[in-house]
C-alpha cells in the first residue's frame, strides 16, 4: 500500500499546495476575480490526500488503471475543489455501474429500469445506458442484483450530495476531505468492487440460457426449484425480464418456448403490484397499437389464468403514463417549473372522487407521496397544492398505505433531508381523518411518538409489527 500513501504530515505536500495555491489567487485577483471562499483551505485538503491510500487499496492496479475520473477527484481535490471532485467520483461511479449493467445483461437491465413500452423500445445498446436517470440506473441495478440494498441507499445519499452540493449545480454547500474519501470507498466497495451474489449469479446465467436454445426438461425442474428460492424483489425483476423476452419483436421461437414453460412457474412468487403493473403494460400495448406486442403480453397472461389482473385498459393506460410523467419530471432538472403540468393532468385523470383502479393504487399513493414529500431541496408551490388535493381525495385504504410509505427504500432516503421531514409531518396530518381501520390508527400513533427520525422508523421492531401485511405491497426482502 506504500506507493498509494500520501501522507498528511508530508512538508512537501502541504508547501506545494500553499504554493500553487498562492499563484493561483494572486492571478485571480489580477484580472479582478473573487478569490474569497473559492478553494478548500489547505489543511482540509491534506485529510483526504493522506487517507487516499486506504480507499484505493481496495482496487486491483486493471481497475485503478481505468479510473479516470478518480484521477480527476483527486486532482481536483488537491486544488482545493471539493464541489467539482465530488462531481467526477460520482461521474466514476455510474461509469462503473453502467460497465456491470453492460457486462451482465442489457435486455434484463433495460426491462426492468424502464417499464414505459413507448421508451424501452428504443433502448438496446451500452450506449443507451446514458438516457438512464441516475436514480433509474441505482434502483434497477439494485433490483436485478447489481447493488444491495444497503448500497443503493447509500448511493443514493452520494447521487443526492452530488447534485445538491457539487459542481453540478450552483451551490454554496461545504464539503470536507474526509466526507469525500467515505464516499469514494463507498463507491469502491459498493459498486467497483462488490462481487455478485449467489442469486444475481444464478439469474445471468438463466437469461443467456434461455436465449441461446432451448431448454431440457431437467433445465426446467431445476429452474423452477430455483424460482423457490428467489425474494420478492428478485421475482418480480425476473418475471420483468421474461415478459420484456416474450414481448420483443426480435425474440426466437426458442426463446418463446422457454418463457412459454418457465412463465407458469415463476408466477406464484411475483407480487401483486408487478402482476398489475404486466397487465398495464398489455393496456399501455393496446393503447399504442403495437397488437402484436399486446398479444404475446395477453398469452403470458392467459398461461397464468391471471385474467383478474387485468385492468381498465385505456383509464389506466392514461393514468400509468400521468403518473410515469410526474415521476419523471419530479426528477429531472428545473423540477419546480415541470412539474405542475403532469400534476394537473394526474388531477384531471384522477377526479374529483379520487377514483384509481386497484392495479395503479400503490404505485399511485407512492408516487403522490414521494412528490409531495419533494426532493429534499425545495416545494413546487405550482404543483404543492395540487398533490394536497390529491391526499385529500384518498380514501381509507389508499391513506393507509402512504402512511406505511417509510417502508419503501426510496421515501426513507427522501426523509433523511429536512424538508422532506417537515412534509412528513404534515402528511401525518392530512391522512389521519381518513384512518378508519384500528391497527392504522395504532400505527400512526407509535409513528408520531417514535423517538425515531422518519428515516429511521423502518429499523423499529415495534413500528414494523403494526405495518403488518398491509404492507408487504411496500416492503420489500432484503436481497440473498
Amino acid at each position: 500500500m506504500a506507493e498509494l500513501e500520501l501522507r498528511s504530515d508530508s512538508n512537501a505536500v502541504v508547501a506545494g499546495l500553499e504554493r500553487f495555491e498562492q499563484v493561483l489567487l494572486d492571478r485571480m485577483e489580477e484580472v479582478g476575480l473573487p478569490t474569497d471562499g473559492v478553494l478548500v483551505d489547505v489543511m482540509e485538503r491534506q485529510r483526504i490526500l493522506g487517507n487516499l491510500g486506504a480507499a484505493l487499496y481496495r482496487l486491483e492496479p486493471d481497475e485503478r488503471s481505468r479510473s479516470y475520473y478518480i484521477s480527476k477527484m483527486i486532482a481536483a481535490a488537491a486544488a482545493g475543489l471539493f464541489d467539482a471532485a465530488l462531481n467526477y467520483l460520482w461521474d466514476e461511479t455510474v461509469a462503473e455501474l453502467r460497465r456491470r449493467v453492460a457486462g451482465y445483461d442489457l435486455d434484463y437491465f433495460f426491462d426492468v429500469a424502464v417499464p414505459s413500452p413507448e421508451k424501452r423500445k428504443h433502448l438496446s445498446s451500452a450506449e443507451d445506458l446514458s438516457l438512464i436517470q441516475d436514480v433509474d440506473l441505482l434502483r434497477a441495478a439494485k433490483d436485478i442484483g447489481l447493488l444491495s440494498d444497503i448500497g443503493h441507499a447509500q448511493l443514493d445519499s452520494i447521487r443526492y450530495m452530488r447534485n445538491h452540493a457539487s459542481a453540478a449545480h450552483p451551490n454554496h454547500n461545504e464539503l470536507t476531505g474526509l466526507q469525500l474519501v467515505s464516499w469514494l470507498e463507498t463507491c469502491i466497495i459498493q459498486v467497483i468492487r462488490l462481487p455478485l451474489d449467489n442469486v444475481t449469479a444464478e439469474t445471468g446465467r438463466l437469461l443467456r440460457n434461455i436465449k441461446q436454445g432451448r431448454l431440457t426438461a431437467e433445465e426446467i425442474a431445476s429452474t423452477a426449484a430455483f424460482f423457490d428460492r428467489l425474494p420478492i424483489d428478485r421475482a418480480d425483476a425476473l418475471a420483468a425480464g421474461l415478459f420484456g423476452l416474450y414481448t420483443a419483436t426480435s425474440s426466437s421461437p426458442d426463446t418463446d418456448d422457454n418463457v412459454r414453460l418457465l412463465w407458469p412457474k415463476l408466477w406464484p412468487y411475483v407480487s401483486d403490484e408487478a402482476r398489475y403493473d404486466f397487465g398495464t403494460r398489455i393496456a399501455r400495448f393496446v393503447a399504442n397499437a403495437d397488437h402484436r406486442q399486446a398479444a404475446s403480453a395477453r398469452e403470458l397472461f392467459d398461461l397464468a389464468d391471471a385474467a383478474a389482473f387485468l385492468p381498465e385498459p385505456v383509464r389506466v393506460a392514461e393514468l400509468d403514463t400521468a403518473i410515469d410523467a410526474l415521476l419523471a419530471a419530479h426528477h429531472g432538472w428545473n423540477n419546480f417549473s415541470t412539474e405542475p403540468g403532469p400534476a394537473r393532468q394526474l388531477e384531471t385523470l384522477v377526479g374529483e372522487r379520487g377514483d384509481v383502479p386497484a392495479a395503479l393504487s400503490t404505485k399511485y399513493v407512492k408516487a403522490i407521496v414521494e412528490v409531495f414529500l419533494t426532493n429534499g431541496n425545495g416545494i413546487s408551490w405550482a404543483a404543492d397544492p395540487i398533490y394536497r388535493q390529491l391526499i385529500e381525495r384518498f380514501d381509507s385504504q389508499q391513506a393507509g398505505l402512504a402512511l406505511r410509505a417509510f417502508t419503501d427504500t426510496t421515501v426513507a432516503g427522501r426523509l433523511q433531508t429536512r424538508q422532506a421531514r417537515e412534509q412528513w409531518t404534515e402528511l401525518l396530518d392530512l391522512l389521519e381523518p381518513k384512518l378508519t381501520r384500528r391497527e392504522d390508527r395504532d400505527l400512526l400513533a407509535a409513528i408520531k411518538t417514535s423517538t425515531h427520525t422518519p428515516d429511521k422508523l423502518r429499523t423499529n421492531e415495534r413500528i414494523m409489527r403494526l405495518v403488518g401485511p398491509r404492507g408487504r405491497r411496500l416492503v420489500r426482502r432484503p436481497s440473498a
